[in-house]
């Protein structure tokens, strides 16, 4: 068994979350398994208030996160509140400190008097933060907070999950997965996650239910075609996972995804030597 392959599997299902989630790029170089740059801030990231001078503050974190930390800086000093370190704390995280990012957001929520869906919603940023800065059980505790104030959004479920897994707590990520699954029957990256943390726990025919069900609600989802290349691979189908990775790069080219499904080519070709 390719123990190489399967970590690198694990490591692009992180990845993948955190880019799809929280939206911002880093001003430093992120580590050697992240994607160089991050998707745009999603068009509606959660609010703990209103008023023009937070909807351009968060306007502004895409292109100018500097800026955007100046401007909450100076707003926070003169009575702008939660908004205003709302917006600071997503700055901090997209000028590359996430820890200061993160602990900031759990300040703002704990002192906010906003709804808890919106709450729940900015501990969400919190835990992606935390994983960005390499502490699991941090984002754990996060999620654990947020889904004290939204118990059903899928969402943090499975963001808990991912937190689970990457301190390889398999069994309980796979709990958070199953909840959401039984919220959201048709959330295709929990189905792939769930396939990576059972391929983790060594129960390949569970894995491959789930990643076989992935692939029926999209044939064509990188995410899913990468891992079903590892489970092949495991179970010694070295043409179909070569397969499934060349497909994977051609749907996903110059992503980090793409990355992942030519390492993994790399160790094939290799052979014996690389296990």
């Amino acid at each position: 068994m390719n123990r190489r392959v399967t970590r690198i599997a694990g490591a692009a299902l992180l990845v993948l979350a955190l880019s799809a989630r929280l939206g911002l790029s880093l001003a430093e170089e992120p580590p050697a398994a992240q994607p160089e740059e991050m998707p745009p801030l999603p068009p509606a990231p959660p609010r703990l208030g209103e008023g023009p001078d937070y909807e351009h503050c968060l306007a502004m974190l895409a292109d100018d996160p500097t800026g955007a930390y100046a401007f909450a800086d100076a707003w926070e000093a003169t009575g702008g509140g939660a908004p205003a370190l709302h917006c600071r704390a997503l700055a901090e995280i997209a000028l590359g400190d996430p820890q200061a990012g993160a602990e900031l957001l759990e300040k703002t929520v704990a002192a906010s008097q906003a709804p808890d869906s919106s709450r729940a919603a900015v501990l969400g940023e919190a835990v992606q933060a935390w994983l960005m800065a390499d502490d699991p059980a941090r984002g754990y505790d996060a999620a654990s907070n947020a889904l004290a104030l939204s118990p059903d959004n899928p969402d943090l479920l499975i963001d808990r999950s991912i937190t689970a897994a990457t301190m390889e707590r398999y069994m309980d990520a796979i709990d958070d997965l199953d909840r959401a699954l039984t919220l959201d029957p048709g959330r295709l990256d929990a189905l792939v996650f769930r396939a990576a943390a059972w391929r983790n726990e060594s129960r390949l025919p569970r894995a491959r239910e789930d990643i076989d069900r992935a692939i029926v609600l999209d044939p064509d989802n990188p995410e899913a075609l990468l891992e079903r290349g590892i489970e092949r691979k495991l179970a010694g189908d070295a043409d179909g996972a070569r397969a499934d990775w060349e497909r994977t790069k051609m749907l996903d080219p110059d992503t980090a995804t793409a990355d992942l499904a030519e390492q993994n080519l790399a160790l094939l070709d290799a052979g014996p030597a690389s296990r």
